[in-house]
């Protein structure tokens, strides 16, 4: 049995589904194109998602000549609500793009049971949550289809990856016609992958870890090696040319490796976070609502700061390998939003957080993480 098939089979049994509703890609943005493509959006027709999101999700939509419409955030949730979204509709909307944030989904049922009602396709954006769920449902299968990511800090990782999950089954036989003009990955980016994971796995720690990072970045900014994202996507509108790529045979293997461990992984992240909501909840600083513990997979803890610049330089004095995700409103774009079609006036909430949020990681000792956050309590909102 190829890698491939594998790999499909081992996602289908995790969530419980049957393999064929599974399909593989390079990463997860090129996931969320093919099933975009495969609803047959285009010219003229709108996407809802929310205005805190990476800037490669609207890059999806803009690639088909459709139009992003952006709603703002609930502060508390990191997502979209229900009646923000219903808000937006209007009668060129053609699919709602529902946001896992760091591990949360908010109000899916109720978002799915609205689009319905008004013929509109939904999506799920699982890019961070996949094994989580909501309401003993599974992250990604309350909607029409759903994207995963399994870059690197995702909820399992294989260096880079996507994966798409069909619930609609009217749409398996379109999404393997736009399928057919995958790209296979080269036998150089194939190679430099394994080379990075072997780097991540063997070598991203301790004393080094700083160094190859910066260096990693450093390198994926000049397009010199397989990195999360290219320079042409973080720039303009335009698809880049080998933009719509098949996963690997390195990607799958690893993957089918790294699900053995996972529940296990999301049960430890789980059991931080909730000491570290302790610690915030004892020193009077914001932090998730516990209303919404149940349901949330915690990838990441969202920490607000005073400085994020600051912050992240006393996290790495210290070694805790804080996250900067969402230092913009469609990360990691500093400059203007223009060519995306997102005026920041308009998202406040979206604004405010992106311009102080952190990312605790939640895979390291949690005993490490709480004398961290005592050294500095007056840097966290």
């Amino acid at each position: 049995m190829k890698s491939t098939a594998q790999y499909q089979d081992a996602i289908a049994s995790f969530l419980g589904i049957d393999s064929s509703r599974v399909f593989l890609y390079w990463k997860g943005r090129v996931a969320l194109y093919a099933v975009l493509k495969a609803m047959r959006i285009g010219p003229g027709d709108e996407v809802i998602l929310p205005a805190f999101t990476c800037v490669v999700v609207p890059n999806a939509i803009l690639y088909l000549g459709a139009k992003p419409v952006y709603v703002d955030i609930n502060p508390s949730t990191l997502c979209s609500h229900a009646a923000q979204i219903e808000a937006a509709i209007t009668p060129s909307t053609k699919a709602i793009l529902i946001q896992n944030m760091l591990g949360l989904s908010v109000e899916v049922p109720a978002i799915v049971a609205m689009a319905k009602a008004k013929q509109i396709y939904t999506i799920e954006d699982c890019t961070h949550g996949f094994g989580g769920s909501h309401q003993e449902v599974y992250y990604g299968l309350h909607s029409d289809a759903a994207f995963y990511s399994s870059q690197w800090n995702k909820p399992f990782s294989t260096g880079i990856g996507g994966m798409l999950v069909v619930n609609k089954l009217d749409l398996l036989p379109e999404i393997e016609l736009v399928n057919a003009a995958l790209i296979t990955p080269s036998a150089k980016e194939r190679f430099l992958l394994r080379i990075l994971l072997f780097a991540k796995t063997y070598l991203l720690k301790g004393p080094t870890y700083w160094h190859l990072l910066k260096g990693y970045r450093w390198l994926s900014k000049k397009g010199w090696v397989v990195g999360s994202s290219s320079n042409q996507e973080m720039v303009g509108t335009d698809m880049p040319p080998d933009y719509f790529k098949a996963m690997s045979k390195v990607q799958c293997q690893r993957g089918r490796q790294a699900l053995q461990y996972l529940k296990e992984v999301m049960q430890k992240r789980k059991e931080h976070a909730r000491s570290v909501h302790r610690w915030l909840q004892q020193n009077n600083k914001q932090r998730v609502p516990e209303e919404y513990f149940e349901h949330h997979a915690f990838l990441k803890y969202p920490l607000l700061v005073h400085d994020r610049k600051k912050f992240l330089l006393k996290a790495e004095k210290h070694h805790i390998p804080m996250g900067d995700w969402f230092v913009s409103p469609l990360h990691p774009v500093l400059d203007s939003l223009e060519p995306w079609g997102l005026v920041l006036e308009h998202f406040p909430n979206a604004l405010n957080v992106s311009s102080c949020i952190v990312n605790l990681p939640l895979d390291l000792p949690v005993a490490r993480l709480i004398n961290f956050l005592e050294l500095y309590p007056q840097e966290i909102k």
